[in-house]
């Protein structure tokens, strides 16, 4: 069985878009709740070196909806602005790279998967890659990388979600 770039990225990525979209929500009504500081809570981070809430929710969309700008125009470079430090701006993200996942169609994404794509930070690094290796092998990887982040921090901070609020929606059969 053959399957196309798309199916094996994009509804993986919603999928968890969705899910973090959702725990967004849940942890808005627990913060406001329990009494945690907002911005208290989106700088949060797991470890002192490790980069904190927001940035971990804007990297989802970073490798979500600004990797599909990357594949179409054959060239990546991270946003370098600050993370979002509030509920609806994370938010607000989310629903971007919900509607960029939900807009792409798989014979443009297939057209596009050996197209070269010039992954850049300023003039610090580049990386050459094909569309579909650079999907595959560095911004999936990162996706679910700033996502399952995302999880252990709000987890960490007391947000009661278990593993179903990570996997969100499922795929089944029928």
């Amino acid at each position: 069985m053959s399957i196309s770039l798309h199916a094996a990225v994009v509804p993986n990525w919603l999928q968890i878009l969705h899910a973090m979209r959702r725990m967004l929500e849940k942890a808005e009504s627990w913060a406001s709740t329990e009494g945690i500081d907002e911005g208290d809570l989106f700088k949060t981070r797991l470890i002192e070196d490790m980069l904190p809430l927001g940035y971990q929710v804007k990297s989802c969309w970073t490798h979500s909806k600004l990797a599909l700008d990357g594949v179409r125009s054959g060239t990546f470079s991270p946003d370098m602005s600050p993370p979002p430090t509030t509920f609806s701006a994370c938010k607000a993200l989310l629903d971007e790279a919900i509607a960029a996942c939900d807009a792409v169609d798989e014979a443009e994404l297939e057209k596009l998967a050996d197209n070269d794509l010039v992954f850049t930070i300023g003039d610090k690094l580049r990386l050459d890659f094909t569309v579909q290796d650079f999907l595959l092998s560095f911004t999936t990887p990162n996706f679910f990388f700033h996502s399952t982040t995302t999880y252990d921090i709000l987890r960490m901070k007391g947000l009661p979600v278990g593993k179903q609020d990570f996997l969100g929606r499922l795929r089944l059969k029928g």
